[in-house]
């Protein structure tokens, strides 16, 4: 099968090789100012065509590209619901191509995390709101099918109005092989990477975005600074740097070790299984993947009781949950998890079982292969992982 993916913003290095594995793959993406359109370079080449940075003018650009193409491409994946995916699902109206859309986040909900907490060049504007509802209500009409990480993004895309099948498929999902226990003690691999070995490591992986909430994080971590706990915190990602100057104004930036992130297949299996635990802490989530790889890797977490992290990180079976943005709760957790390593082993068992029998990566790409070769005008309803 011949699978153009659309991309608007940006995209993880293991669904442009999960994918390149099982179609003919081409990449249309939108340019990414001082950023990367793919996290990290794949292995394996993949043709690309970049397209405008505005995403008006990259919607356009993919509607003369669609149609330009079509005869080379057997089926789209376009990501999200915005503008690109409506240029999309029209050029796929007109060609009488398959297309998908591919909901990997609440957008609105991700959207309206600005109101009460902006980041600088994130500014909360009420109109962009309302365009962002009214283009998910668009292609809910004129759209074909959609494939969601979660049952929870499978419910807010039936909160658009569309009657269109929805397939719950959970990609990039985890490479179970990567993420996996060590088979060191964990204190060795910590002197290995040059981290703290005394102490306790807790891992924090999310962007830094209004919907990620390392606010609460950051509070609860000083509050157990104050209560005497020995205390490190391990982040990884493209805005490390605006984390530091969070963890200065917390007071806590002498426990914070930060980075840029790390490649998927080299060092971050390696970051999971040096921590004590993993903290997502999220004030919107459509699925959560950090969850995903620490319990595929035996490390406990602790997840805010949000979107689709409801589905993975259950309370008493695979790890603590605790409500949104309430950092007295959150210290409690990372106490509670810290003060009982049995029980704590006990839950990341669990959900590496869990990750291993729903999330794992050949398992949700074989299911994304089958998925993209049926009719996508063919009848289905959102069902079980």
């Amino acid at each position: 099968m011949r699978l153009c993916f659309i991309v608007e913003s940006g995209t993880d290095v293991r669904m442009v090789e999960g994918l390149a594995e099982r179609v003919a793959l081409s990449l249309v993406l939108r340019r990414i100012e001082g950023g990367v359109e793919i996290s990290q370079p794949p292995k394996v080449s993949v043709p690309c065509t970049v397209g405008p940075a505005g995403r008006f003018q990259f919607a356009q650009f993919v509607w003369r590209y669609l149609r330009q193409h079509h005869a080379e491409i057997d089926g789209v994946l376009v990501q999200g619901y915005g503008l690109a995916a409506l240029a999309a699902n029209l050029a796929g109206r007109v060609n009488r191509t398959p297309t998908r859309m591919l909901v990997c986040s609440p957008v609105e909900a991700y959207y309206s995390c600005r109101r009460a907490h902006p980041a600088p060049n994130k500014p909360f504007r009420r109109r962009e709101l309302w365009s962002l509802i009214a283009l998910a209500r668009l292609n809910a009409v004129i759209g074909q099918r959609y494939i969601a990480l979660s049952r929870y993004l499978a419910d807010v895309v039936l909160a658009h109005g569309t009657r269109r099948p929805i397939e719950i498929i959970p990609i990039y999902g985890v490479d179970t092989t990567l993420f996996a226990p060590s088979p060191e003690m964990r204190s060795a691999v910590k002197e290995r990477l040059g981290l703290p070995v005394n102490g306790s490591l807790i891992f924090f992986s999310s962007r830094v975005a209004p919907e990620k909430d390392s606010e609460t994080l950051l509070m609860a971590i000083r509050q157990l600074l104050d209560k005497g706990h020995d205390l490190w915190l391990l982040h990884r990602s493209g805005g490390y740097r605006a984390f530091i100057k969070d963890a200065i104004r917390f007071g806590v930036a002498e426990r914070v070790i930060a980075t840029d992130a790390v490649h998927p297949h080299g060092q971050l299996p390696e970051d999971y299984r040096a921590c004590d635990l993993c903290v997502q802490a999220s004030r919107e989530e459509g699925l959560g993947f950090s969850v995903l790889e620490a319990l595929a890797s035996e490390v406990p977490v602790i997840a805010a009781a949000v979107g689709g992290l409801r589905e993975t990180v259950k309370e008493g079976a695979t790890g603590w949950t605790y409500p949104v943005g309430d950092a007295t709760a959150l210290a409690g957790c990372i106490e509670a998890t810290l003060a009982n390593r049995l029980e704590a082993g006990r839950r990341a068992a669990a959900g590496r079982r869990m990750v291993c029998d729903n999330y794992d990566r050949q398992l949700v790409f074989a299911r994304l292969a089958e998925a993209l070769e049926r009719d996508p005008l063919t009848s289905a309803r959102p069902g079980p992982l």
